[in-house]
């Protein structure tokens, strides 16, 4: 079992505003449950660098009502079972007043009912639209769902005349809800799919299922659905039997360290993504893309590599928690939920957030984008 350290970041205020002035205000504990290492590493790592450094930017602004934000974060590991250990921790222990993560759709799906129970809000950084429909009383995100993803991917092969398609899923829980969701835009679309392969998060080679796909006939075009590191294998496995049908990756390949770990193989890749990834080549009048420029800059500065939507997703949890907090005047957990859920015109570097009774997530599909990767960046898709 393994945890990232507890960052008392409540120490770099009183380091930047006194010590008298950290003694004073009784720290605002919000936890935090990524997966920082294990199969989902490739989500855990840039919003757990990305939390640590917006904690403590706010800290050494001033905290949040006068009060700095104590930062308890855990690694599960990609482990359910250390997730739970974490979430009941988390509420039992650590007394926290929210809680942000878990990365993945099946862990968040493991742990939220611990906070639902305790009455303590979670945001989670997962896209599984289960997490929010129906909806919990404390439970939110930050993702766009995966029924957003495939429907945007499906307009987008009938929209290129494609009619028989391929996919190949993972076995984790976003894998099976977005073979759940594009199954279901398919049909109601008039598409076929005339093969339907699986993997497991942690295989290493997925040539087996992509070479049943390759010697099917009449194959217009594959989908990939899942997380973490498979999908890099997925798409290097693609290049190296030669495969030439259109390949569509889900929100899960949104990310830079995607490009880097398929190498050549993601040139042409097609992937549904939020906006961020292509933030600079928009226009002015779109309301999210100072934010999520303003993200990009904060990361490059940080790591000299560029920002990831997975790091993305932790940005708005955390903002999100803190708008509630300013509005709410306060850190009791009910009067946090309250206040989130009441969250209107809210831009974050995923979109403009509204949510309500009935809508924990808050934002539409006009922040998804189809983008393609070209020369080892992205472009706008046509």
């Amino acid at each position: 079992m393994k945890c990232i350290k507890r960052f008392a970041l409540a120490a770099v205020a009183a380091a930047t505003l006194g010590a008298g002035w950290a003694m004073a205000a009784e720290p605002i504990r919000i936890g935090a449950i990524i997966s920082k290492t294990g199969a989902a590493s490739f989500l855990g790592e840039p919003q757990d660098m990305t939390l640590r450094h917006y904690v403590k930017k706010i800290n050494e602004a001033g905290g949040v009502l006068g009060r700095p934000i104590d930062l308890i974060m855990y690694d599960d590991a990609t482990d359910a079972n250390t997730a739970r250990t974490f979430a009941s921790r988390l509420v039992d222990s650590d007394k926290v007043v929210a809680a942000i993560g878990p990365s993945t759709t099946g862990i968040t799906l493991a742990v939220a009912q611990v906070f639902e129970d305790a009455r303590i809000p979670l945001v989670s950084l997962a896209a599984g639209i289960e997490i929010v429909d129906p909806p919990r009383a404390y439970v939110y995100k930050t993702p766009h769902t995966d029924r957003m993803v495939c429907r945007k991917q499906i307009a987008d092969l009938k929209a290129h005349g494609f009619t028989r398609i391929a996919m190949i899923n993972g076995t984790d829980g976003a894998g099976k809800t977005l073979r759940n969701e594009c199954s279901i835009a398919a049909k109601a679309n008039g598409i076929t799919i005339v093969a339907d392969e699986t993997f497991n998060p942690t295989d290493s080679d997925m040539t087996p299922q992509l070479t049943k796909i390759k010697n099917r006939s009449g194959v217009d075009a594959l989908l990939v659905g899942g997380f973490g590191q498979a999908l890099a294998v997925v798409t290097r496995n693609y290049g190296q039997l030669g495969m030439t049908v259109p390949l569509y990756q889900a929100h899960g390949a949104a990310s830079s360290a995607f490009i880097k770990l398929a190498g050549s193989a993601s040139d042409g890749v097609r992937v549904t993504s939020p906006l961020l990834v292509i933030a600079d080549k928009l226009p002015d009048s779109e309301p999210v893309k100072k934010v999520a420029l303003d993200y990009t800059r904060t990361i490059r500065a940080i790591t000299g590599g560029e920002a990831s939507t997975f790091g993305g997703y932790a940005h708005d949890a955390l903002m999100l928690l803190v708008d509630a907090i300013k509005k709410a005047n306060t850190a009791d957990p009910k009067a946090i939920r309250d206040a989130l859920e009441r969250t209107k015109g809210y831009v974050g570097v995923t979109g403009v957030f509204n949510m309500s009774k009935d809508d924990h997530l808050g934002i539409d599909d006009r922040s998804l984008y189809m983008v393609d990767i070209r020369n080892g960046g992205w472009a706008i898709a046509k």
